[in-house]
């Protein structure tokens, strides 16, 4: 992290958004979306094929269960479609009140603390990733002044709803693909159950990386999903602090 490699595709990642930014800032929120389902679905199908086809004597014929779409940024694309499937308008408002802080804080939590995989990875894998997640934070960018939408408080309190709920989802999530195995029993009757492989997604079980400060399992589990949603909530608060502003000051007024 923070090598050679990883400053140079920062630093290409970097020239990759503002050149988005100047093709797609006056586009339609409809046009935008059209384009993050083309991105997501190559995305997606650019990573089955590597570790499908590429890595055939290890994962020949399935996708690694961790990367499955249920991560914060991964799971976008499954937003994106169904922003442009359905045609609820006022859950299409709650999808993307949660989009614009997650795309943005997720994305850049992504790229500035990749996986061990994207950086060591093949150039093919290394791409997918760094792309990918520089869309979605040219998406939310783009969200923050898209002129088909005026964000304001309530915006706010559906992105923090949205947030507990895709909290409790993730648990289960991960429960359904927490594996294990081998019951071990000791001399003086203390029962182990020895766990062989589980999934991370929305980082509710481990920090995306060890020896971070802060962020960190140090004191338990318990601490570190409490400090966890501080941040979130912190993040999602400093998104909309604009509105926040605004409809405080406008409080003030009629007061």
């Amino acid at each position: 992290m923070f090598g050679t490699k990883h400053l140079i595709l920062l630093c290409l990642c970097v020239l990759f958004g503002a050149i988005i930014f100047i093709f797609t800032h006056k586009w339609s929120l409809k046009s935008w979306l059209r384009l993050l389902l083309i991105v997501g679905i190559i995305s997606e199908v650019t990573k089955i094929a590597y570790y499908i086809i590429a890595n055939e004597a290890t994962y020949g014929g399935y996708l690694p269960k961790s990367d499955l779409p249920f991560q914060l940024c991964s799971i976008q694309i499954i937003f994106v479609v169904m922003l442009n499937v359905l045609n609820n308008e006022k859950f299409k408002r709650i999808l993307l009140s949660f989009m614009l802080p997650s795309c943005l804080v997720g994305g850049l939590a992504a790229i500035l603390i990749p996986t061990s995989s994207s950086l060591t990875g093949t150039w093919v894998i290394t791409t997918q990733y760094f792309v990918y997640h520089t869309m979605i934070i040219s998406f939310s960018i783009y969200l923050f002044g898209c002129k088909d939408i005026t964000w304001n408080v309530k915006d706010y309190i559906k992105a923090l709803c949205f947030l507990g709920v895709m909290g409790f989802i993730a648990i289960y999530i991960n429960s359904m693909f927490y594996d294990v195995y081998n019951y071990i029993e000791y001399s003086d009757g203390t029962k182990v159950v020895e766990m062989v492989r589980r999934t991370n997604f929305m980082y509710v079980v481990d920090p995306p990386q060890d020896g971070l400060p802060f962020l960190n399992k140090d004191k338990g589990w318990g601490v570190y999903i409490l400090r966890y949603a501080f941040i979130a909530v912190t993040a999602i608060t400093l998104c909309y602090i604009v509105p926040i502003i605004k409809a405080i000051k406008n409080k003030i007024k009629k007061a």
